[in-house]
């Protein structure tokens, strides 16, 4: 045997530390998941900042015009024109308030009440029909279902002012413009609403409790009444919600089916008053007072159905 073989044979190895190479993959695993994680957090971060900008953003732009409104409406016309937007002027909110009240007899108050009967007869009755219908739609069967639920649908593409000039056509053969029923019958079909209670009939009315009271002799009619229209309470108030809102804003059927002032509906006659104010300037803190007035009976209509109006939402949009 040779001095080299010997050598090699007698040399201690050099071999690596056992777990040395396991140690330092778990070292760099960390590192990586760390380098991970902190961008994750980034992430995190940068997309809630994201949201919560646009989220400030679309708050302060539904605000911001109110506050407006609030502050201009206790303003006179000089310190309307002579003061910057959300400045402090001699406050006339009061004085405002009665002039409103004592222009024309107080015809704006005769304004606002017909814009409360517009939209109440509407959304009372606007949203039983859609309630009914909606009703029928999900728990009957018939021919062309399916094919006229579609048609309905169609109706919810189309905007309100595209429909306001044939509707006007047709009332003027039957002699019906000029009255309240031109502005009341139209506003009682709500293809939206049907479609929004055939969902809540879906989710609140099961077909045992309908069947069950069919085996106990209630026809269709005492069904809907006795269980399929209180089931469906909660959607009944948020389609009247809608209806309510949507009926209140109302202005191009007004417009063009009412000519006597004494019929029209606050929205019509505040534009009416919003001409006037370019020659007399004094009509432009009555517009805006006016403006501010007109939305107490909404605010009044959503705090007092505030709960339902919640519960309907949600179980529409788990459904």
């Amino acid at each position: 045997m040779s001095a080299s073989t010997l050598s090699r044979s007698t040399a201690p190895s050099k071999q690596a530390p056992r777990g040395t190479g396991s140690r330092s993959k778990r070292g760099s695993s960390k590192r990586g998941s760390s380098k991970r994680g902190g961008s994750n957090r980034g992430g995190g971060f940068a997309s809630k900042l994201t949201v919560n900008g646009l989220l400030i953003i679309g708050s302060a732009y539904m605000v911001v015009p109110v506050l407006w409104l609030v502050f201009a409406s206790t303003k006179n016309a000089a310190d309307l024109y002579g003061t910057s937007a959300y400045a402090l002027g001699n406050f006339s909110l009061f004085e405002n308030i009665a002039n409103v009240a004592n222009q024309d007899g107080g015809l704006f108050f005769r304004w606002l009440g017909n814009s409360v009967m517009y939209a109440g007869v509407g959304a009372v009755l606007g949203s039983l029909i859609s309630v009914m219908a909606g009703y029928a739609f999900d728990k009957f069967q018939f021919r062309w279902k399916d094919s006229l639920f579609g048609f309905v649908l169609v109706g919810v593409l189309i905007p309100n002012t595209a429909t306001v000039l044939p509707m006007y056509l047709l009332a003027s053969l039957v002699g019906m413009t000029n009255t309240i029923w031109a502005v009341l019958i139209p506003v009682l079909c709500n293809p939206f609403g049907v479609y929004l209670a055939r969902v809540y009939s879906a989710s609140y009315v099961p077909a045992e409790t309908l069947e069950a009271a069919r085996m106990d002799g209630a026809g269709p009619i005492r069904s809907f009444f006795s269980l399929g229209l209180p089931m469906m309470m909660p959607g009944y108030i948020t389609i009247a919600l809608f209806q309510f809102v949507g009926v209140w804003n109302n202005f191009m059927l007004p417009l063009v089916m009412l000519q006597d002032q004494q019929l029209l509906p606050v929205s019509v006659g505040i534009s009416i008053w919003q001409g006037y104010s370019v020659p007399q300037p004094e009509f432009t803190p009555m517009v805006i007072t006016g403006s501010l007035l007109s939305i107490i009976p909404l605010l009044v209509a959503f705090i007092m159905l505030q709960r339902f109006w919640k519960s309907g939402l949600t179980a529409g949009s788990v459904k």
